[in-house]
């Protein structure tokens, strides 16, 4: 059977009376959503984008046949992992340590009563392409053709130049400089800058995967822990 909830006060760092009450009601607001959820999943995510993930907020603030919605915590890993406890003699509930453990890096809480089969079909099947942000790898090579180009106007010409495309106009044509009939944007692992991301914007070229995995899943009622999902 897991041990009961612990009424206890958290000790937080000497900061401003507004910050402090501020990072107690995070904690507070996670405890609650533990005590009221079936199951509360750890998860970790890439290439964040707001207006994807509000698509999640959106479809887990339905409610269930119970009228229940879910929670979702994205905030500072350090309060999710107060909130939760760093080990045996201060976990909220038993085995939220194994949870709190895994906190590292971009991650946050889904609280949630739905079946785990749901939960995690729902999250294995979104994948979703974007475009690349200024410093992110570079997951192939890309090439742009000569006939790529040309598709552009003209008038495109400068705009291209200052991106560092070596670009030039040809009987009211745009085409690569020499005749080339092509032009490596970026190569396989490089670092992309804000000027390749820009050039791969103008080409309609979606370099990155908005994509959420699932870290660990904790049961309340028996304070069972899984990992392998």
């Amino acid at each position: 059977m897991p041990r009961s909830r612990r009424s206890q006060a958290v000790a937080l760092t000497q900061t401003a009376k507004k910050t402090r009450d501020h990072k107690a009601t995070v904690i507070k607001d996670i405890r609650d959503a533990i005590d009221k959820h079936a199951t509360l999943y750890l998860f970790s995510y890439e290439n964040m984008r707001s207006q994807k993930f509000k698509k999640i907020r959106m479809d887990f603030r339905k409610t269930d046949v119970e009228g229940k919605s879910s929670r979702i915590f994205l905030g500072k890993n350090k309060l999710m992992q107060i909130a939760l406890g760093r080990g045996v003699e201060d976990e909220y509930a038993e085995n939220l340590k194994e949870v709190s453990k895994r906190v590292s890096g971009s991650v946050g809480l889904l609280l949630t009563n739905r079946p785990n089969d749901e939960v995690e079909t729902y999250f294995a099947d979104l994948l979703e392409e974007d475009f690349a942000r200024a410093g992110s790898i570079s997951p192939r090579k890309v090439v742009l053709t000569a006939d790529m180009v040309s598709n552009f106007p003209p008038s495109m010409v400068e705009q291209f130049r200052k991106l560092g495309l070596p670009v030039d106009v040809k009987n009211g044509k745009l085409e690569f400089i020499g005749g080339k009939k092509g032009h490596t944007i970026c190569k396989d692992g490089a670092e992309l800058s804000a000027e390749n991301c820009k050039i791969l914007c103008q080409f309609g070229i979606m370099l990155a995967e908005f994509k959420v995995n699932l870290v660990c899943r904790w049961k309340s009622m028996d304070g069972s822990f899984d990992d392998e999902l």
